[in-house]
């Protein structure tokens, strides 16, 4: 391995001794490093091994002396040990040196006289029983009984030599204990030809590697000896002794040679060339079926340690190798590939037979090794790129500085891939046909990762952004070329690589982005709301916004939402629109069902006293007749009502509406704030230059709808009509329970006739119109009719035992009633048409008609109506009528109206039918 001229080839023949066969180092490279010039290597016919070519001269020594010195031996400690073997030998013709333990017979017969003093006599006796100790203790190669006798005898003496030399004469006690124990340690077995006291693994395999490293020139420790071959001869005689074996020391062979090039600052690639030619009998030794365990042990510790070096190279040799010495990957990646390949072939070790469980898998390897390299070099280089931007320049995550190392990364990317397939590709092409279209890939996806991170944080489009996203969409483009390029000879044409680059997509990032832009406004929009439901208290904002704060600030988010929406620069078709509108709607619709979530008017309408008829001869009603009409006081009113207290006397009645209903006026006034900014919403949306025509087109000829609400607004009127309709029968049945229910028409009809209501009913309606906006007042206003017309049914119809009714009594309350419709006609300039009321009052004007019919025309009106709802046909004799459902449905037709007309008319006729009909019984 001397150097030498260019023109002397290197030949790469393995000698018959390890199967005489080639070993090239790469695809259409039949030498061994690749051809490299400037340097060979002979592999002798002989022996097979590494050789100096004869143009040395060899050394006039023989192989023992040489290997003395290689082994760097003392000619002092070489007489020592030709002593010993010889005083060993004396009178024991024929006996091997397997049977000899050499560490127990140099304590034998070396003397303290043959060391300079004491101390160094000790030293070198401790290291000779640290040798059995390893031998024989530590790494025994037949396994070691724990309780053995012998050994912690051995153990013993060991350990006291630790303070003082042991005692090593002819009559000495220890010596013997020590010969007695060593002796029946290392013979165990029933093969008394060997000793086994070295060949315990890893002690054997260390103890060889040593031998093996004698190969080397002392003077050029990356040059071989000329008498290797008589070398290798002479370590082949320690076989038996150490338990090597051929595999064993093929493999042992191999690993020296791979350590050499190592430890020699990697400055012969020759060295690893003839490790990989090694490697060609290790992969014949692997798959023999009779391998031991201990060989498959070693097997696979050593290929790991050879691949993991290799492979730290090849998994960044963007780092380890660069434009001057490229070449040598031409040397590391075969060796790499061929340890990979054995240690990838399922070695096992079966014990026993091989179908039993036993079968323990070691090592199962697969896959494209060239492919993982060039992956992850070209992530790990890329990852270098990125640290060091981040030490030039403080980057953050926000801002320019982020978009900046986006545009200098993409540059830095395409530079990277420039250089790959210019340096390493024609390399590793030789390898992996494709390997400038997998490290195109991979830097795609590498600048795609940190495009994505940029990206994840970011919900507003910015110039910055689009500029990143342009330049993304530029270097894809010239990855995917280098793909293309790089993958013609393929039979699918690169597709599969191609398949393997997710595309960046940039338009659909831009959409993204837009739509998770959409989704935080959206989200600010519902925290407003989620605000208003724990907080809102339904006070107006000012008195020049009468409609809750809530609904200002949802509104005006909303409004910024769409005009930040069209400053977006990009284009915005009408599906983007729609998106936005949808969202929008969505909130609008929940916080108009919050608004309407005031419960229901069923709540305020007082319970139905039990049917019972009138008596003529009651007490309470003649004491009801003496005494003075009843009117309730302020406080009364103020208790029941809630609010501020009504004065009845005087002419200046203050309103009774509670606090409660106030509230409900406000979240009428919200209602109807929020269907007027809809509006200016759906304009905005609609009619914004900024969408594409033909997309706007489009999306209403599909929709058949120019308006982005319609749903809301749906639902706002029907809110409208719930919230109205509670706040009237609020105000009617509970602020003015005291003049209406309470009071009208109890016990004497001529005495609670409706005026004092009236008066309270018109402030009410007074305070009513100046809380509400304009566009809800009508709505209002119908309602509240509608609620008085109900409580005055309910005071006929149901008012409990404090009421009677005479026939001649329906003057009265038809004058009454005639002055509540004109409240209404006359209330609010116009609110309430005048049909619309007469409409609404048919009901209860039909009851009044009731009341004015006599006794027996009611009870035939009555028997025929009951038959015919009841399908019975007419009463025979001894049939009784059937009590009629109460249904709360009011009106002159039917039945149960009709029932408590009766029940309420204060007469002997109607007391007798009701008492014959349906036993019920008297007030009282």
């Amino acid at each position: 391995m001397l150097k030498r001229s260019p023109s002397r080839r290197m030949s790469t023949t393995i000698g018959t001794a390890l199967g005489a066969k080639s070993a090239p180092s790469s695809p259409g490279n039949g030498s061994i490093g690749g051809g490299g010039g400037g340097s060979s290597l002979h592999i002798s016919q002989g022996a097979g091994f590494l050789t100096v070519p004869p143009s040395r001269p060899r050394r006039p020594l023989t192989s023992a002396e040489i290997m003395r010195q290689q082994m760097r031996v003392t000619e002092q400690g070489d007489t020592r040990l030709r002593k010993t073997l010889t005083r060993t030998l004396v009178g024991q013709t024929g006996r091997g040196a397997e049977t000899i333990i050499l560490p127990l017979e140099l304590l034998r017969h070396v003397k303290t006289s043959e060391f300079g003093d004491v101390h160094e006599y000790q030293i070198w006796q401790r290291r000779q029983l640290k040798v059995l100790e390893a031998g024989l203790l530590l790494h025994p190669s037949i396994p070691l009984d724990k309780t053995n006798n012998f050994a912690m005898r051995l153990r013993e003496i060991i350990r006291q030599s630790e303070t003082k030399p042991i005692d090593t004469g002819k009559s000495s006690e220890t010596m013997s204990t020590l010969c007695n124990a060593v002796v029946s340690l290392a013979c165990r077995n029933a093969n008394q030809d060997v000793c086994h006291w070295a060949d315990g693994y890893p002690l054997n395999v260390h103890l060889y590697v040593a031998l093996l490293q004698s190969i080397f020139d002392i003077r050029d420790e990356t040059l071989v000896l000329d008498e290797i071959d008589e070398l290798l001869e002479l370590m082949k005689k320690t076989w038996s002794m150490l338990g090597i074996t051929r595999p064993v020391h093929n493999l042992c062979f191999t690993w020296v040679l791979f350590h050499q090039y190592i430890v020699t600052s990697q400055m012969e690639p020759d060295l690893l060339g003839a490790s990989h030619a090694m490697l060609a009998e290790v992969a014949n030794d692997a798959k023999k079926s009779d391998r031991e365990a201990l060989y498959v042990k070693l097997l696979t510790s050593t290929l790991a340690s050879m691949q993991g070096w290799t492979e730290k190279r090849l998994l960044s040799y963007h780092d380890y190798f660069q434009r001057g010495n490229v070449g040598l990957i031409e040397n590391l990646l075969p060796l790499a590939l061929s340890s990979s390949k054995i240690v990838g072939e399922d070695v096992t070790i079966s014990q026993g037979n091989s179908q039993e469980k036993g079968d323990v898998k070691l090592v199962d390897s697969s896959g494209d090794r060239v492919d993982y390299y060039i992956r992850a070099s070209i992530k790990n280089s890329f990852s270098k790129v990125i640290e060091n931007m981040k030490t030039k320049t403080a980057v953050t995550e926000e801002g320019e500085e982020a978009a900046k190392m986006l545009l200098e990364l993409a540059k830095e990317t395409e530079e990277l891939a420039l250089r790959e397939r210019e340096c390493f590709s024609p390399i590793l092409k030789r390898w992996y046909s494709v390997a400038a279209g997998v490290a195109s890939v991979s830097l795609h996806q590498c600048y795609g990762s940190i495009l994505m991170q940029y990206l994840a944080g970011r919900s507003t489009i910015t110039k910055e952004t689009v500029e990143v996203l342009h330049t993304a969409g530029k270097l894809e483009k010239v990855l995917v070329q280098m793909v293309v390029e790089e993958s013609e000879e393929c039979d699918d044409g690169g597709k599969g690589l191609v398949r393997e680059m997710v595309p960046y997509e940039v338009d659909s990032i831009i959409l993204r982005l837009l739509k998770q832009w959409t989704e935080e406004k959206l989200k600010a929009v519902h925290e407003c709301l989620s605000r208003a439901k724990e907080a809102e208290t339904w006070n107006p904002k000012s008195k020049s916004e009468p409609y809750a704060q809530s609904a200002g600030e949802l509104m005006k988010l909303a409004k910024d939402a769409i005009d930040e929406f069209f400053e977006i620069p990009i284009g915005i078709t009408e599906d983007l629109v729609h998106d936005l509108a949808e969202g929008l709607e969505q909130l609008f619709q929940e916080y108009t069902a919050f608004v309407a979530s005031c419960g229901s008017k069923q709540s305020y309408i007082p319970t139905l006293p039990p049917l019972t008829r009138c008596n003529r001869d009651s007490k309470f009603v003649k004491l009801w007749k003496k005494a003075t009409p009843c009117t309730a006081s302020g406080e009364d009113l103020n208790n029941l009502s809630g609010g501020a207290p009504v004065i009845a006397d005087g002419n200046h009645p203050r309103p009774s509406t509670s606090r409660g209903t106030q509230r409900l006026y406000i979240r009428l006034n919200t209602l109807h704030f929020l269907s007027t900014q809809l509006h200016s919403l759906n304009k905005a949306l609609s009619l914004n230059p900024k969408v594409l025509p033909a997309a706007r087109k489009r999306y209403r000829e599909r929709t058949n709808s120019s308006s982005y609400f319609d749903f809301t607004q749906a639902g706002i009127e029907t809110a409208c009509q719930h919230v109205s309709e509670v706040a009237a029968y609020r105000l009617i049945f509970l602020d003015s329970y005291s003049v209406f229910y309470e009071s009208l028409y109890t016990g004497d009809v001529a005495n609670a006739r409706i005026k004092p209501a009236l008066r309270i009913l018109k402030q009410n309606l007074t305070l009513m119109t100046a809380i509400l906006a304009d566009r809800a007042q009508a709505l209002a206003m119908r309602e509240v009719m509608k609620a008085s017309f109900e409580v005055v049914l309910t005071v006929l119809l149901a008012g409990g035992h404090s009421r009677v009714f005479y026939r001649s009594d329906h003057e009265l309350i038809e004058e009454d009633f005639e002055s509540l419709k004109k409240v209404y006609c006359t209330c609010g300039e116009g609110l309430i048409p005048e049909e619309v009321v007469d409409r609404e009052a048919e009901t209860v004007e039909g009851v009044i008609q009731l009341m004015s019919q006599p006794t027996e025309q009611l009870m035939e009106d009555f028997s025929i109506v009951t038959c015919e709802s009841s399908g019975m046909g007419l009463v025979g004799t001894g049939q009784k009528l059937p009590m009629p459902p109460t249904t709360g449905r009011w009106n002159r037709s039917d039945p149960n109206t009709i029932l408590r007309v009766l029940c309420y008319r204060d007469d002997r006729v109607a007391n007798q039918f009701l008492k014959k009909s349906f036993q019920l019984g008297k007030r009282r």
